[in-house]
């Protein structure tokens, strides 16, 4: 068994793949972390005890798991719904009732929504209260304000579309409340809407910004948030350690 994986570890598809020996000294540790597409995310070094559970209690990785979960979740139910004013309700109904698993998969899309609401904000609260924010990190900050923004943004537009009376006066409320902001009140809802009454137009805008515009935005700026991780040294320095966030 031993030769076989000496073999395999020596012949060239393995090189291929790990082109680099066991990173048993500082050279070849620096070279796994930055010439691996999978690991180039993640700093060289990082200090032991920024990576203490009770500092960061695995928010952000929560969060990120989350997103993914809504996205698998999220695919799965667009095979069976139809964001149509005739046919959304009916078509949750169908899969909660006739859809094997389909009650479990809705389920799942919408706790992981709730959770993620949570968890960003909660994320939020541990980086300011440890001061993970200051220093070279403020614009990592702005990037993970704009972030829960669009956490927000992406549960909302969700809300409308299994067209029940919960979700319709739940969207009307918000709606109206957004008609009240200064100068571009008006515009916006139109915009969101599709006119001035929710029906198919604003269905079918929430649907598109719900399963694709947001989605696809959300993933570049959480793309940028891990590269700013990367480059400002990784998690940051606990606040007991070094008097804040380095």
């Amino acid at each position: 068994m031993s030769s076989l994986v000496s073999w395999v570890t020596r012949s060239e598809f393995w090189r291929s793949i790990f082109r680099h020996g066991l990173p048993d000294n500082p050279k070849d540790q620096s070279l796994v972390m930055t010439s691996h597409f999978l690991t180039h995310i993640h700093p060289v070094r990082v200090k032991k005890k920024a990576l203490r559970f009770t500092y960061t209690y695995g928010l952000g990785g929560l969060s990120l798991a989350s997103f993914l979960v809504l996205l698998v979740s999220g695919g799965l139910l667009m095979f069976y719904y139809v964001p149509s004013v005739d046919r959304a309700y009916s078509d949750m109904l169908t899969l909660m009732d006739d859809v094997a698993f389909g009650w479990y998969i809705r389920n799942m899309h919408r706790w992981a929504a709730h959770a993620m609401v949570a968890l960003v904000f909660l994320h939020m609260i541990r980086v300011f209260l440890t001061g993970s924010y200051k220093g070279p990190r403020k614009f990592n900050w702005v990037i993970g304000v704009l972030l829960l923004v669009l956490t927000v943004l992406m549960s909302y537009t969700g809300y409308l579309l299994p067209w029940d009376q919960l979700a319709y006066w739940g969207v009307s409320v918000g709606t109206n409340l957004a008609a009240y902001v200064p100068g571009i009140g008006e515009t916006v809802t139109v915009l969101l809407l599709g006119g001035r009454n929710i029906g198919q137009g604003a269905l079918l805008r929430f649907y598109v910004l719900h399963v694709f515009m947001l989605p696809m935005v959300m993933a570049f700026f959480m793309a940028m948030h891990f590269y700013r991780i990367r480059k400002d040294g990784g998690i940051s320095t606990p606040v007991d350690e070094h008097g804040g966030g380095q």
